[in-house]
């Protein structure tokens, strides 16, 4: 909310010191605001001294309890997460979000969440480029700073992060061969101006979507976009550079704001990298693994190379059981964009990224 202050994470709920802000310098001067949340065995293990501790601004952050619970511990895993295109770090469900992608290994599994450049307490003002520079400049801080080595990082981003998330993937794959332990895409879309074709509102006010009997329209509209965010050809891009790829697409099906299409093709393009040759649909349903989790949803899995692991979960279920109706009349329900971040789904991929289960079971429910 407006009225309360981000430097006071206890404002949305946390623990005394649990949370606490801190400053990320850009490579281009930008300072984004961040929060570290220690997870919840971690900070009852040294819920004294972190109580007892005064006055650390985001400035001296280095200098906390909190800081040293991440850095050194050599067991410590660190989720970087990427919120999506609206608010700040405490927007909405986020903060329930923070609480639950520790929940798999609440001992170890810490969470920073930056606010992107114009966001928040953050400077500067928006772009592509720029948000991908922030994305880098976090992920270097967690290397160089805190000293998490890459393999006990996780990328995880949602709605706009996902294409943040996959393009710092892309970019230390490419740049410098860097390999993180996962990347995590939650509710992600192909690229921006195919989005904008189905993309409505809080899933009720269509953008371009009332232009799709006129292409030429659709075409000159989407001409003037400036950002893209084609985060198919970074995915695709990531698959090929990787030696050892971990990637995790999850998506609602009652997401009336971005379509879980939108991961269909992602997996696509993602599974299709694999190959010199590329893939035909046909082929990969005939090799990929694949469970019904009925209520649950569906689960998927295609593996390449013995070390690239790609999976889907598109689940049945991610918002409130609220009835609504869209611009065209049609019932629905609360979308599912944003509250599947605090679901268990999320949960357990982030902890089986950070310990991979012994074998995938051999699925076959088709």
């Amino acid at each position: 909310m407006w009225w309360q202050d981000l430097a006071k994470p206890e404002q949305f709920g946390f623990l005394k010191n649990q949370v606490q802000p801190l400053h990320i310098t850009t490579p281009d001067g930008e300072v984004l605001f961040a929060w570290h949340v220690v997870p919840i065995a971690k900070y009852i293990a040294n819920e004294e001294s972190l109580i007892g501790e005064q006055n650390i601004s985001a400035t001296r952050f280095t200098e906390s309890r909190g800081f040293d619970s991440l850095s050194r511990d050599p067991k410590s895993c660190l989720v970087i997460n990427f919120h999506g295109n609206a608010g700040t770090v405490a927007q909405g469900w986020r903060t329930d979000a923070y609480r639950s992608l520790s929940s798999g290994a609440s001992e170890k599994i810490h969470v920073l969440a930056i606010d992107y450049r114009g966001f928040g307490l953050s400077t500067g003002t928006p772009s592509e480029q720029g948000l991908i520079t922030d994305g880098i400049a976090a992920v270097q801080w967690a290397m160089d700073v805190a000293k998490i080595p890459p393999e006990r990082i996780a990328l995880v981003g949602q709605s706009l992060g996902t294409a943040v998330a996959a393009a710092v993937a892309e970019h230390f794959v490419r740049v410098s061969k860097v390999e993180f332990a996962g990347v995590v895409l939650i509710a992600a879309f192909s690229d921006m101006p195919t989005l904008l074709l189905t993309y409505a509102i809080k899933g009720l006010i269509p953008i371009l979507s009332p232009l799709r009997p006129y292409p030429r329209l659709q075409r000159f509209f989407s001409g003037f976009l400036r950002d893209t965010w084609n985060t198919s050809s970074r995915i695709a891009s990531l698959v090929r550079r990787s030696q050892k790829v971990n990637l995790h697409l999850i998506h609602s099906k009652d997401d009336f704001e971005i379509s879980w299409k939108h991961s269909e093709a992602l997996f696509y393009a993602a599974a299709n990298a694999t190959s010199p040759l590329g893939l035909t649909i046909k082929q990969m349903e005939a090799v990929k693994l694949r469970q019904d989790l009925h209520e649950g949803g569906s689960f998927e899995i295609w593996n390449a190379d013995g070390m690239k692991r790609i999976t889907k979960q598109i689940v049945r279920y991610g918002g409130e059981v609220n009835t609504r109706y869209n611009v065209n009349g049609s019932l629905i329900g609360e979308t599912g964009h944003n509250r599947i971040t605090t679901y268990p789904c999320i949960a357990r991929t982030v902890q089986h990224v950070f310990e991979p289960p012994d074998q995938d079971k051999q699925w076959d429910d088709r």
